[in-house]
């Protein structure tokens, strides 16, 4: 079973669990991009308060140069992570931001 089928099956198992469906949606980056795009839009729309899925789709959006998209990911990261009192999220969320716009 590759890595792929094998996370499927995690899903398939606890369809419930934000963290399958982030980890399928990283293991998609490396190889097919628009999939793990809409893994990861699937991925906020049905788990949004799953906070470290906006670093990831962010960075994902900005790659494919799909700007104004990572920057609406970021700044809903942002005000989630002020909501969940993560700073630490908080301030590498706000530090990519930062580039994304003044660079």
């Amino acid at each position: 079973m590759n890595r792929l089928e094998q996370l499927r099956q995690f899903i398939h198992d606890d369809p419930n669990d934000p963290f399958n469906h982030y980890a399928l949606a990283l293991e998609y980056a490396k190889s097919d991009v628009e999939t793990a795009i809409t893994q990861f839009k699937a991925l906020m729309q049905n788990y949004p308060d799953y906070l470290p899925a906006y670093y990831q789709a962010g960075n994902l959006f900005e790659s494919v140069g799909n700007r104004e998209q990572a920057i609406a990911v970021f700044e809903k990261g942002i005000a989630l992570a002020k909501q969940q009192q993560q700073y630490k999220t908080l301030r590498e969320l706000q530090s990519v931001l930062d580039e994304l716009l003044y660079d």
